[in-house]
């Protein structure tokens, strides 16, 4: 039985020493706390100069086009700023690293390049692809190029790259870890320039909830972290599924 109230599931100490944040990035951070995975990573981050270089050409670094959207990124806006009560019926499921994410063909990702998957539609819904699908991708040995292009810049960003650079990096799940599945989701709050989306996950323990706060930048939805270089906030227990829109998995 859970508790009325959420319950904060925090860690002490600095962010970066938490054991939550040892375990991996991204999907796995919100993992480490309600799968209570006991996989300990250990080692620096060894990837190469060249990845840097390849995220600065990519896609989202480049001109726009004249409609403000990366070049060969369009997407059905029609739903306009109108909060998701249902979700996108041509949802499918992929593996991405570590997770298992849901893309959309109306609400994004619509492109995949390399290690990116981006295009997200400028809707409520589209945030809410972006929250569940840019996390996910910070474990693998591509998380810099992602970081790069998906992440807004400034302390936050700066902050995950340095804390992130501690970490080995996860591609493929470990053997024997008990993995939380994304369960739903709820747009907290929207404007054309910015978005809250709160995930709701799913593990043996129950379910729990964590903030993803994003940015409509460079004519696509990118990651805004915390100051402190977390790309979520706390993840809080919850004891209801009520208002969430919920991905029937």
């Amino acid at each position: 039985m859970f508790k009325r109230r959420e319950r904060r599931l925090e860690e002490s100490g600095p962010y970066y020493k938490q054991r939550s944040w040892q375990l991996s990035a991204g999907f796995l951070a919100v993992v480490a706390v309600v799968g209570g995975v006991v996989t300990l990573l250990s080692g620096p981050d060894t990837t190469t100069a060249h990845a840097n270089a390849a995220a600065s050409s990519g896609p989202l670094a480049g001109p726009s086009a004249k409609d403000g959207r990366p070049r060969g990124c369009r997407t059905d806006d029609s739903a306009g700023s109108a909060l998701p009560k249902s979700a996108p019926t041509d949802v499918g499921w992929r593996t991405l690293g570590v997770a298992r994410v849901p893309v959309s063909a109306s609400a994004g990702p619509t492109l995949i390049q390399g290690p990116l998957w981006w295009c997200y539609a400028h809707t409520p819904t589209g945030a809410a692809l972006a929250a569940h699908v840019i996390p996910s991708q910070m474990s693998g040995s591509d998380w810099r190029t992602v970081t790069e292009q998906q992440v807004v810049p400034g302390r936050g960003r700066d902050m995950f790259e340095f804390q992130r650079a501690t970490v080995q990096s996860t591609d493929t799940q470990t053997s024997g870890t008990t993995v939380a599945t994304y369960a739903g989701f709820s747009v907290s709050s929207y404007t054309d320039r910015a978005a809250t989306v709160r995930l709701l996950v799913k593990s043996a323990q129950g379910y729990a909830a964590t903030d993803i706060s994003l940015r409509w930048s460079g004519g696509d939805w990118k990651v805004r972290p915390d100051d402190n270089g977390s790309l979520h906030s706390p993840v809080a227990a919850v004891s209801s599924t009520n208002g969430f829109v919920l991905w029937g998995v």
